[in-house]
């Protein structure tokens, strides 16, 4: 923000500057006060529950060289979103102080909470040194590190605002806390063995069995056995098991219930993940990054594996993280092995935080629990991210990404989304604070306020009671900590999603209890896709969105997934989309690709499917079955039309003999990709687009020719998924060439796909077309509640319109 300096350089004159971002919890306050005391500046800094207020004194030119000095030399884990200065008359201060932070203000509760950070290196020196009063103790952290976003309960970011409160600081750490050149300086997590939290192992009964440092060795102990450990970690629990011991896997998969869904990895050291996997430079950096994330790696093909087959089966890709708490820390030094570590649950439930519930809902998989009595306050699971082409895309968005704002856009700035948001009329619609619910498959939740939307992390689907209420609790825990009462809620246009039902009852519920109107807008699935997309690359209209994925409710009411959505200043138009076929069994063809299949070939050829469709996959049905479902299709019961390239994905690895039915989302499309390995080739087949009135379909009946031609003439499977992938970019080029100079978004769950997106995107590049992807927002349904909420900044006249009538 520029202001006016005073006249002359040497002018005493005070200072006042309003500093926004990720500001609180990263040493920040400490920097302004060594930089200010190095300057001899008087004065004082704060935490708000805005962000950090300063005010200094001195001559105007070192005030000047100050407020640069703060950006330029801010730490290493801050992030400034807004620097604000305004010059003031002095008013005398003697000295620079740290004040208490203000939690009564008035002011907006916008600051940014910091996600939970990666033990850094300090820290870990410490737990290892011998001579440290903290040596081996597993809750050690500083300002650099540690628990932030699953420990606070509201801002402004303070002990006494987080789960550590509990827990009086002893004399030493005490003085470290209240020191402003030690790292631990308002560390609000900070403790050590004589005040700070405890560990415990204990078996299936809660008895306890070992305590302190004995506990890391009976649980390293057990792990060495073949016993599943449940771990309490930094944002809920994790089952761990020897990732070498494949009884253990199996029994891991069998009480989990999950049979075939890859298993992360945790390993002592990076140097064994490079044995195992290949390992580039971006990728080495996220192992080591203070995210630490899981990251997926390309494993080295023809090379014996130290792990079991049954950490993921078929999989040429492995999960793989570091260390990232001093209690991984210890427990992998201990063991010199990796092991599994995948979420304290059961499939699609969310993880467990506290000790007592994990007992009891975990009693039934692991056989010993390693616990600690520092409080979870929400559950944040591991983040999980890929490399695709030149970006890091992010998966799963949880621990280490979350709750930092997904989006960010400034009133000031030019041609990026903001214009685009406030040409809407967005500056002057009060509608200030947006919830926005998401959709029903990897849920997440976003607030939008004062231009930022804050996105939780990753809670999942909403299938059974527990996820629900994790669902309700991540809206609750945002909105405690924003202060926040939403103007308007966004959500997905299904009906019959729980996410939308509830939306509609919130509203309904703030109405009754506030006589205030909070306006539901449903938001079609696939344009939310499109402009979550937008949102993170600050792009405005016009894009052509490319939205692949499952499943999504269309405004026609049939099943969209394979969408290009042609983005203008105030709507969208569905300008393109792979033509439909039917899905018999509904929801069933999900679970069993091979009635995407048979609905794909029905679509083709009728009732004379039986006759000439001489394909492996009818012989897989019994002849009565498969009657019934061509009576189905036919009379057009329980079979809904899709237009998904997901379910085109399904249909096609069936064929290919890749798996007729699955246990995971995504099972047999991961395979066609995974198929191609090595092969290496630019065929492809055709893909017709016929001009359809005011859009174009891309007909699959070409492409699905030549694949039946080649199973006949029995070509390999990975050939025909290279040609199958290819066969999808050039369907993508070619509609964007209708399209000239106008640039392409790709999202949704189908560019996942490393060979697909970097394929499309090689494509596109090479015809001179600009392309964006994701990369911090999530391209499956992760990120929906993002685009949800820029949706009704779209519409932000609309809505004002409605709120005054």
């Amino acid at each position: 923000m520029s202001f006016s300096a005073p006249s002359s350089p040497s002018d005493p004159r005070r200072l006042r500057l309003a500093i926004r971002g990720a500001v609180q919890g990263v040493g920040f306050r400490p920097f302004v006060y060594r930089l200010a005391t190095e300057l001899h500046l008087a004065g004082w800094v704060n935490n708000s529950a805005a962000g950090v207020f300063v005010e200094v004194e001195g001559a105007a030119e070192v005030l000047d060289r100050f407020r640069y000095r703060i950006e330029a030399e801010k730490p290493p884990r801050s992030q400034i979103r807004s620097l604000e200065a305004v010059w003031l008359p002095i008013v005398g201060y003697s000295e620079f102080e740290i004040k208490v932070s203000e939690s009564g203000d008035r002011r907006s509760k916008s600051a940014v909470v910091l996600p939970d950070l990666a033990t850094c290196p300090d820290c870990l020196r410490d737990i290892f040194d011998p001579q440290n009063r903290r040596f081996r103790y597993p809750f050690t952290n500083c300002t650099n590190c540690g628990p932030r976003y699953s420990i606070i309960k509201t801002l402004p970011y303070d002990r006494g605002n987080t789960t550590m409160g509990k827990f009086r600081m002893c004399p030493q750490c005490e003085t470290e806390y209240r020191d402003p050149r030690d790292r631990r300086f308002h560390a609000q997590p900070n403790a050590c063995p004589v005040c700070g939290p405890k560990l415990q192992f204990w078996d299936r009964r809660g008895e306890i069995l070992a305590e302190g440092d004995r506990a890391v060795s009976a649980a390293a102990d057990a792990l060495r056995r073949g016993e599943i450990v449940a771990l309490k970690g930094l944002g809920g629990f994790q089952l761990l098991a020897d990732a070498r011991n494949a009884a253990a896997l199996r029994q891991l998969r069998i009480r989990k219930h999950r049979p075939d869904k890859p298993f992360a990895v945790m390993y002592p050291s990076w140097e064994q993940v490079r044995r195992e996997c290949r390992l580039w430079d971006t990728e080495q950096e996220l192992l080591r990054s203070p995210e630490s994330p899981v990251v997926l790696l390309s494993r080295r093909s023809g090379e014996s594996s130290i792990l079991a087959a049954e950490v993921a089966p078929n999989n040429p890709n492995l999960g793989v993280m570091l260390p990232y708490t001093p209690l991984h820390h210890l427990l992998m030094a201990e063991l010199g092995f990796p092991v599994v570590a995948t979420s304290g649950n059961f499939s699609n439930e969310p993880i467990c935080t506290e000790e007592g519930e994990a007992l009891q809902r975990l009693g039934q998989i692991a056989d010993r629990f390693l616990v600690h009595d520092r409080p979870i306050a929400r559950p944040v699971d591991d983040s999980v991210v890929r490399v695709i082409g030149d970006r890091v895309t992010v998966i799963r968005r949880a621990r280490g990404y979350a709750p930092l704002p997904a989006v960010i856009w400034q009133e000031n700035s030019h041609n990026t989304l903001s214009d685009f948001i406030l040409s809407q009329g967005a500056s002057d619609c009060k509608l200030s604070k947006i919830l926005a619910v998401g959709g029903h498959l990897k849920n997440t939740v976003a607030v939008a306020l004062e231009g930022q939307v804050f996105l939780s992390q990753h809670i999942g689907n909403l299938e059974n009671p527990r996820a629900i209420e994790a669902f309700k609790e991540a809206i609750e825990s945002l909105s405690k900590i924003y202060d926040f009462r939403p103007d308007c809620i966004a959500c997905d246009a299904h009906p019959d999603y729980y996410s939308t039902q509830f939306a509609y009852q919130l509203s309904a519920d703030i109405f009754y209890r506030e006589n205030r109107e909070v306006p539901v807008i449903p938001v079609q699935h696939h344009y939310a896709h499109v402009l979550s997309a937008m949102a993170e690359n600050q792009l405005s209209p016009p894009v052509l969105g490319v939205a692949w994925d499952g499943t999504g409710y269309g405004l026609d009411g049939t099943i969209w997934g394979g969408e290009f959505l042609l983005i203008s200043d105030t709507d969208f138009e569905r300008v393109g989309h792979w033509r439909t076929f039917r899905l018999p069994g509904g929801d069933k063809a999900v679970l069993e690709p091979r009635r995407a299949a048979v609905g794909l070939l029905y679509e083709l050829w009728g009732d004379e499917l039986l006759e000439r469709g001489n394909l492996k996959l009818l012989k897989s049905w019994r002849s009565r079955d498969l009657k019934l479902m061509l009576q189905m299709l036919g009379r057009n019961i329980n079979s809904p039309q899709t237009s998904s390239a997901g379910r085109l994905f399904d249909a096609i690895a069936a064929w290919v003999g890749l798996g007729e039915t699955i246990s995971f989302e995504g099972q047999v499309a991961m395979g066609l990709e995974f198929a191609i390995a090595d092969f290496e080739t630019d065929e492809f087949y055709p893909v017709d687009v016929i001009e359809n009135f005011d859009s174009f379909i891309l007909d699959w009946k070409p492409m699905v020719l030549g694949i039946i031609a080649d199973l006949d003439n029995q070509i390999d499977a990975g050939f025909i998924s290279a040609k199958f992938h290819n066969s999808l970019a050039e369907a993508i080029v070619s509609m964007a060439g209708r399209f000239p100079g106008i640039p392409v978004a790709l999202t949704g769950g189908c560019f996942q796909n490393r060979y697909l997106s970097e394929r499309t995107i090689a494509r596109l590049r090479s015809g001179g077309v600009a392309v964006y992807c994701h990369s911090q927002v999530p391209p499956n349904d992760g990120g929906l509640a993002v685009g949800q909420a820029m949706a009704i900044a779209r519409l932000s006249k609309k809505v004002l319109n409605y709120r005054t009538d």
